[in-house]
């Protein structure tokens, strides 16, 4: 079999899993405001070591970490929440972590969809 062929196929099975794995984190954005993200969080994780030296190793960083950030505005509007004078102002966190993660997937996306990799 012809090794750019293999090499092909790999970058494609590496590039399908990634996308899939924007449209669970897209999927869990919007029906669970991120609740189930860990699912394809831990996939990324153990994914990213087999797209080493690949664009998609980046996109799988980029889940990561975005992952991680939203993850912290999202504690941080909770702590605020609990205090009678933060409540407006960890509605608006949220809300800003919200959109801010919804960019991220959809940047990763069509960078992903363009084979160009995520600054990391």
């Amino acid at each position: 079999m012809n090794q750019e062929l293999v090499l092909d196929e790999k970058l494609s099975t590496l590039k399908n899993l990634a996308w899939l794995l924007y449209i669970f984190h897209a999927a869990s954005l919007v029906f669970s405001m991120g609740l189930f993200s860990w699912i394809p969080l831990i996939i990324s994780y153990l994914k990213r070591e087999d797209a080493a030296g690949t664009f998609v190793y980046s996109h799988h960083t980029w889940q990561i970490r975005s992952f991680f950030w939203y993850l912290v505005w999202m504690a941080l509007g909770v702590v605020l929440f609990m205090t009678i004078i933060g409540i407006p102002l960890a509605w608006l966190i949220w809300v800003g972590a919200w959109c801010w993660k919804a960019y991220r997937l959809i940047k990763g996306l069509m960078e992903l969809n363009a084979n160009k990799p995520m600054p990391v």
